[in-house]
């Protein structure tokens, strides 16, 4: 979305990233990073900025700040779109076991000890230390710190995109049983569900949460189109 509307010299674009990042990829544009301090300053920020229009582009479990956005939106008049790509729909293969958050994950794997790649980013790992007989396999893309407090764990920090070959190695290679994933409706990150598909390896996946009911479009393209008939705030 940043690198479509770059070089719009008809608008002036800042994008907002939450600042959870150590390094964040480079972007085209100007760039703020933390969060607003809740609604009230969310909304007094695009006020004080005189936004015209607010385009949640957000990651689809990132339910708080989309929550925020919709509030201000509505508070201060800003005409907003969501930005939410499309689920992952299992097809013939796979075997999912579909669980509500994050502890729902965890009891998932059971007891008895398992080999589990944990493709969930940083931030909610910690959870799994309830379940120390697992083997784990951590991937994200800045150091999880602290580590892990589990007797076997494995860090791999990289970013996506990851490709189905590299995912089936990884898989392999770890001796993989299960997979953790959020369903983020990513082609870059749909590697490690085609991957544990081919292998037959079950993945635990986590549903998405409730988003706000707001205007919302599935690709970058109808964003752009939305953006350039947007409504008069």
């Amino acid at each position: 979305m940043a690198g479509r509307l770059a070089h719009r010299t008809d608008l002036g674009v800042t994008l907002s990233l939450a600042g959870r990042t150590a390094q964040p990829a480079v972007q085209p544009m100007p760039v703020r990073s933390g969060g607003f301090g809740g609604v009230g300053g969310l909304a007094d920020y695009l006020s004080a900025q005189h936004i015209d229009t607010l385009i949640d582009a957000t990651h689809p479990y990132a339910a708080v700040i989309s929550k925020h956005a919709a509030e201000s939106a509505a508070r201060t008049g800003t005409p907003i779109l969501a930005l939410r790509r499309p689920p992952w729909i299992p097809v013939a293969g796979d075997r999912w076991i579909d669980v509500d958050d994050v502890a729902g994950a965890v009891r998932a794997l059971g007891d008895t000890p398992h080999r589990v790649f944990l493709a969930i980013g940083r931030n909610e790992v910690a959870a799994f230390a309830a379940a120390p007989q697992h083997n784990y396999v951590v991937r994200s893309v800045d150091p999880v710190e602290p580590p892990l407090a589990v007797p076997n764990a494995t860090y791999i920090v990289a970013r996506g995109p990851f490709s189905e070959t590299g995912e089936r190695v990884l898989l392999t290679t770890h001796r993989t049983e299960f997979v953790v994933s959020k369903n983020s409706g990513s082609d870059a990150t749909y590697g490690k569900i085609t991957a544990a598909r081919a292998l037959g390896i079950a993945v635990v996946m986590l549903r998405r949460p409730t988003l706000p009911a707001v205007p919302s479009v599935e690709s970058v393209e109808d964003a752009v189109r939305w953006l350039d008939h947007a409504p008069a705030p």
